[in-house]
Formats: C-alpha cells, sequence, structure tokens
C-alpha cells in the first residue's frame, strides 16, 4: 500500500490513531507487523477504521464496500471521501476518485485534502491544471506539506529546477520533499547524499524516495539508472509494488524480458493487478508471434504474419540512417539497436505507457526502438521511414549525451534529420502550428521542455516538435550542424539550455529567442498572413467540387494554393485541383498538381498511385517508379504498389529491385501464387541469381504444375533449353 498522510478530519481520536500505529509499524520496517496491525484493523466494527485495514492488506474489494458504509455513516465527513478517493488512486481509478474529491468538495468547499487529491490525479496524466490544483490546496492550508513537495515534483517534471528546490525547501519535514531533494541529486550525478541520509533516519524503510528518483531519472529517460534506483527502492521495502511493476516495465523496454516477466508476475500475484501490469503481461505473451532478425548491429522484431513483407524495407532504412547518423554524429555504437514494429496500435501503446505527451507513432528507449506498423495506421496516415529516422536519432543523440540532453533538443534534433533524410519527408507547417504563431503561444527555448510534458493547451506537444526541429533548423542554417554538435557536447556535460545558448551561440535565451522567431516569421509569414483565407477558400472549394463547378474550383483553387502550400492532409487544394482539371480533360496540369503535391509531402495512397500511374502512361516511367518507392515508405502493405512498382523496375532494367518487388507480392500470398513467384524468379534470372530463380520458379510450378511459362523457365534455367 501507498500510505498516505492526510488531514482527514476524524472526530474520534481512536480513528485517528488506530491507521497511524499500523503506518509506524510500517516506517520502522516491520513489514509483517504493519500486515498484522492492519488485519486486526480490517475487522473493527467501524466502517472507516475496517476501510482503512482492508486497504492496508490490499482488499480493495472489501475496502471499497467499507468506506462506503463509512461515507453513508458520516456523510458530512469530507474526510472520507478523500480518503476513500486515495485508495482509488492508487487502484488505478483516477476518474472514480475525481469524482469522490469533488464530492467532498461540495461538502466542503476549498478543502485542501481534496484539492491536493485532485491534484495527484491530474499530475499521473501529465495535466497542466495539476499544478493549479496543488497550489489551490495550499492557499487553502498552508501547512499542507504533501501539496507543497507536488508542486516541487512537477516543477522537476518540467525541468523548472530552482522552483522544485524552492518549493521542497519549504516542506524539509516531509518525506515527499526530501525525495525531490535527493532525486535533483541524482539528476546532478551526485549520488546519495545528505538528503538520504535524512529519509533514512526518520523511515528506514521508505523505498518511495528511491522509486520517486528513479521515476524522474526515466522521464528523463536515464532508463539504466532508473532501473536500479528501482531495485534499491525494492531493497528497503519489498511491498513496494508500485515500484516493481516500473521495474518491470522498464526492464522490458530496454530488451531484459525474462527478468520483467519475473517482477511483473510478481506483482500479479500479490493482486497488483494495474493496466501497467496486466498490459505489460499480455505484450510479453504476445511476443511469440513475432520473429526476430539480427546483424551485427541491428536486432529486428517483426510480427510473423507481416515480416517476409517488411524486413527488407526496414532493414535498409535502419542501415541508411545508422550510417549516415554515425558519419553525421561521429559516433559508433557499441551495441546493436533494437527496433520493435507492432501491427497492433495497442500493443504499441502499452510500451509508452506512463509516458508525457502524445501516444505518438514511435519511441525510443535507450538503444530500443518500438514504432507502429504502416499496417498499424490507416494507410497514408505517417510516414513509417521518416518515424524510423527519427527515432534512430535519439538513439544517437542520447548515446552521445549519455542521456543528459533536454527533450527539446533532442526532439528537435528528430525533427530536424527527418527533413535533412528527405525534404518530402516530416510533419508540414499544420493549422494547429500557424494558430500557435499567429497567437504567439511559441515557449522561450529556456522553457520549451515544458511544452512536451504538461502542455497548457491542446495541441501544445504538436507544436513544441515542430518549435524545436525549427530550432535545430535555424542553427544548422545560421551556425552550421558542428554548432548542433557541440551544443549537444554540452548538454552531455549537464549543462542547461540558458548555459548552452550563451556559450555556443554567444547570445542570451532572450536574445536567441527574438532572432529565431524573427527567422521564423520570414519563414512562414505567407502561411500566417494568409491562413484565414485559406480556411476560409478551402470551404469554398470543397463546395464547388462536391457541385462539380469546375471552373470555380480552378478558379478559387489557383488563389489560396500557394498560401498553404505544406498543407497535404484530407482536402488539400492540389487534390481538388488536380480532379478539377481531369474533369476538363486537362491531364497534364492535373499531373503538375499532383507533382507540387509530391514534392510537398503528400501521403495520400490513392493520390499518388493514380499520379504514377498517369506518369507511367505519359512515358515516364523511371519517375512513375520513383513515386511507388516513395510510397513504400509510407504504405507498403499493398499488393497492387508491389506488382506496378515491380513491372516499371524490370522495365527500367532494375532487376534487383524488381525482384524484392514480387518478392514482396509473394509475401502478400496472392491469389495469382504461381503468376508472382514466376515474375520473381524472371526478375532474379535477370539479375544473375540463377539459383534463386529457379527456387522461385519451382514455387510457382507447385501451385500450378501445368504453368507452360514456369515449365520452360525452368528448363531454360537447368540449361535445357
Amino acid at each position: 500500500m501507498r500510505w498516505v498522510a492526510l488531514a482527514v478530519a476524524l472526530p474520534l481520536a481512536a480513528l485517528a490513531q488506530a491507521p497511524q500505529a499500523c503506518r509506524a509499524l510500517y516506517r520502522q520496517g516491520k513489514l509483517a507487523e504493519a500486515r498484522e496491525c492492519n488485519t486486526r484493523l480490517a475487522k473493527s466494527e467501524d466502517p472507516f477504521l475496517r476501510a482503512q485495514g482492508l486497504w492496508g492488506i490490499r482488499d480493495y474489494q472489501g475496502a471499497n464496500a467499507a468506506f462506503r458504509e463509512a461515507a453513508l455513516a458520516r456523510p458530512a465527513d469530507p474526510g472520507v471521501k478523500v480518503l476513500w478517493g486515495r485508495m482509488y488512486l492508487e487502484h488505478f481509478q483516477p476518474a472514480d476518485a475525481m469524482a469522490l474529491f469533488q464530492e467532498a468538495l461540495k461538502a466542503k468547499p476549498d478543502y485542501a485534502p481534496a484539492l491536493l487529491g485532485m491534484a495527484l490525479a491530474a499530475s499521473e496524466g501529465y495535466e497542466i491544471r495539476a499544478v493549479e490544483l496543488a497550489e489551490s490546496a495550499l492557499k487553502s492550508d498552508p501547512r499542507l506539506a504533501e501539496a507543497r513537495a507536488l508542486l516541487a515534483r512537477l516543477a522537476l517534471e518540467d525541468n523548472d529546477r530552482k522552483r522544485a528546490g524552492d518549493e521542497a525547501d519549504k516542506a524539509l519535514d516531509s518525506l515527499e520533499a526530501l525525495s525531490i531533494r535527493a532525486t535533483m541529486d541524482w539528476l546532478d550525478d551526485k549520488g546519495d547524499t545528505e538528503w538520504i541520509a535524512r529519509i533514512l533516519k526518520i523511515d528506514p524503510a521508505y523505498g518511495e524516495a528511491y522509486s520517486t528518483g528513479a521515476r524522474l531519472l526515466v522521464l528523463n529517460r536515464r532508463y539504466d539508472e532508473g532501473i536500479h534506483l528501482y531495485r534499491r527502492a525494492l531493497e528497503l521495502n519489498p511491498e513496494l509494488s508500485d515500484a516493481r511493476a516500473e521495474l518491470g516495465v522498464q526492464l522490458m523496454r530496454m530488451g531484459g524480458e525474462i527478468e520483467a516477466r519475473k517482477q511483473l508476475e510478481s506483482c500479479y500475484k500479490k493482486g497488483y493487478r494495474g493496466p501497467a501490469v496486466v498490459n505489460s503481461l499480455r505484450l510479453l505473451d504476445s511476443y511469440k508471434n513475432f520473429e526476430t532478425f539480427r546483424t551485427p548491429t541491428t536486432v529486428l522484431r517483426l510480427q510473423k504474419k507481416e515480416a517476409a513483407l517488411l524486413r527488407p524495407y526496414f532493414q535498409e532504412q535502419m542501415d541508411r540512417a545508422m550510417a549516415a547518423y554515425e558519419k553525421k554524429y561521429k559516433l559508433k555504437l557499441t551495441k546493436p539497436v533494437q527496433v520493435e514494429v507492432y501491427p497492433d496500435h495497442e500493443d504499441f501503446a502499452v510500451r509508452t505507457m506512463g509516458m508525457p505527451g502524445l501516444g505518438i507513432l514511435g519511441v525510443t528507449f535507450g538503444n530500443v526502438v518500438a514504432m507502429d506498423s504502416p499496417s498499424g495506421r490507416k494507410p497514408g496516415d505517417f510516414h513509417w521511414a521518416s518515424t524510423l529516422w527519427h527515432e534512430l536519432s535519439h538513439v544517437y543523440v542520447l548515446t552521445a549525451t549519455n542521456h543528459r540532453v533536454p527533450r527539446w533538443f533532442t526532439e528537435g534534433m528528430a525533427v530536424h534529420e527527418e527533413t535533412a533524410a528527405s525534404p518530402e519527408w516530416g510533419d508540414r507547417v499544420s493549422p494547429e502550428v500557424i494558430q500557435a504563431i499567429k497567437d504567439r503561444k511559441l515557449l522561450p527555448v529556456a522553457e520549451l521542455d515544458r511544452g512536451f510534458i504538461r502542455p497548457s493547451y491542446p495541441a501544445q506537444v504538436i507544436v513544441s516538435y515542430f518549435q524545436a526541429g525549427r530550432i535545430c533548423d535555424y542553427v544548422n542554417q545560421r551556425w552550421g550542424f558542428d554548432k548542433l554538435l557541440a551544443m549537444m557536447r554540452e548538454f552531455g556535460e549537464r549543462k542547461t539550455t540558458p548555459e548552452v545558448v550563451q556559450h555556443q551561440l554567444a547570445m542570451t535565451p532572450d536574445q536567441f529567442d527574438q532572432d529565431f522567431l524573427a527567422w521564423l516569421g520570414q519563414q512562414t509569414k505567407t502561411q500566417v498572413a494568409g491562413f484565414d483565407d485559406w480556411r476560409k477558400g478551402l470551404r469554398g472549394v470543397a463546395e464547388a467540387a462536391r457541385a462539380k463547378k469546375w471552373e470555380q474550383v480552378i478558379a478559387e483553387g489557383k488563389a489560396i494554393r500557394d498560401l498553404y502550400p505544406d498543407y497535404v492532409e484530407a482536402g488539400s487544394v492540389y487534390e481538388f485541383l488536380s480532379q478539377a482539371y481531369v474533369a476538363q480533360g486537362d491531364k497534364a496540369k492535373a499531373m503538375s498538381e499532383l507533382d507540387r503535391y509530391t514534392h510537398a509531402g503528400g501521403r495520400n495512397p490513392a493520390t499518388l498511385k493514380q499520379f504514377a500511374a498517369w506518369q507511367a502512361e505519359s512515358g515516364r516511367q523511371r519517375e512513375a517508379a520513383q513515386v511507388l518507392a516513395r510510397l513504400n515508405l509510407i504504405a507498403p502493405n499493398d499488393e497492387d504498389l508491389h506488382r506496378k512498382l515491380g513491372a516499371l523496375l524490370q522495365e527500367s532494367g532494375d532487376h534487383a529491385g524488381a525482384a524484392r518487388e514480387w518478392q514482396s507480392v509473394v509475401a502478400m500470398k496472392p491469389a495469382d501464387t504461381a503468376g508472382a513467384n514466376f515474375e520473381l524468379a524472371k526478375a532474379l534470372q535477370a539479375a544473375g541469381k540463377r539459383d534463386d530463380a529457379r527456387d522461385a520458379v519451382l514455387n510457382a510450378l507447385e501451385a500450378a504444375p501445368g504453368y507452360k511459362p514456369a515449365q520452360r523457365l525452368l528448363l531454360e534455367l537447368d540449361g535445357k533449353e
């Protein structure tokens, strides 16, 4: 049980003292005695005492019933509902907990423990209102040390070291605040200091100090150190199931799956069955459905059903990215990079559980990358190769800095690398970003981490990714890539963002913000100035297209297209214009619009395939193949795509490329297995791989023994024709 120290109003002294006696035993490290104490308490005739005892022995169902009885017996006491809510928080039911805290506030407005409970619930989702609620709790009760410690933790999560220290120092009579101070020293690589000594003198079994530090280290992507501190927490108190669960999750994230299962199963057997435990165990069970492919530098884990299809494309991009980054970052990794690809987005979501920001497309844990498979999203919903390059950039930046780097910089470098790999990759300037620029919502560089951790408006995480990437673009353009490497080195030496900006760029953070915003303003002035006209005009173009008023579509579409050329999502002006030109019989102009769409980063598979078909019809087979090859990096789970690309590559003389595409067709188990294997055999023969070609033609004949073209090819390969 994660015991809580609440200022709960209890009119009877015995009701306050009995749970505290159990708590005292717990703090003395007498865990068996504490359990016996709670067992006795669980037999109390008073439902409130009984609820706390049952909670102490983790009989949540019994405790819930007792709390309900206590609430009926003491309807005017908000403390009952607050403690009940705190149990719900421990039992992974934040919504139910929040409802009870709100009921307590109805009974007693501004009740500090209820406000604190709401703040804790909000903090689990990295909500900005957690800070506001904790501040409200302190306003109501300035002596509420747990609220002060929570504010310190929230500030430390936001990388606001000064406020974290100030808030903790106002509550140093609490173990929570002392734990924040100890955590700040761990973040500074100082090891155990006087803060831990003070904590253990008060409570020799207070493993929560180490688990607090572990959580903050993990949040800062210092996973190995976090694992170490979770182990220390469990050495002090083996009953800390939340720490054990987190240890299991982190071990799994870092590839230590055998021990991860052991720790998670231990939690499960003891009744600690939160989403992290249950879903992680389920994910570990699903690994039997994956295949693992190894090279000296990479480990690639793919779901068996799509492994044959995806492996060549993923392996190629992994090898390309790692070669590029090794050269750019002047760094050779000492252990292989593991990439896990999940066709079920819910499995991938388990990997990101409890992390701040969006449930995004990829995540990196040291040398382990997990990401969505192209099949896990709607076709065209994301560019998987761009995502892979983004995550592999994290591997190099985290390694180069020993994981001591602010979030904004490593995300900014990864976003920068997406478009450095190809101008057509990466996310475009989104409407949310344009609106944030218009509303002057970009954060100062010294505070940019906060935009990733605790967003203050719905789109702030997206905006922060964009801003961080553009900052790295700006530094690269103005000072060169070596300056980014120099900044990276200094971050690795634990320098702060203001220190790095001042030393490396020879200006204050405020001056940097001014210069950057001026540069960004020039970069985006057309989109920002024309955004309202574009948005209004796009509605008119869409309505005209629905009514098939093609002249109006062309006139209004051309008028607004270049106001916001980055917009390539559903319903782009490029697609409307192409549709209108086709309706008028002007395919050349339709192709011109789709050419713009493609180079702006458009990802709609149907649109790109149509463009490639028109190019092939116009005798531009090479360009058509390039468009389809680009589509392979977006939505490769398309048999028709591979057939068309294979034919184009074979026609152009790229026999190895053609063989890869026909191998993809075969991997998708097409209806015409014989025909696909026959085409594969022809491509392999042309590529000089006669033995592989013979295997393919035999597969064709196994599927269709009377297939005469395959019979003739087999004779030819055997030298009998």
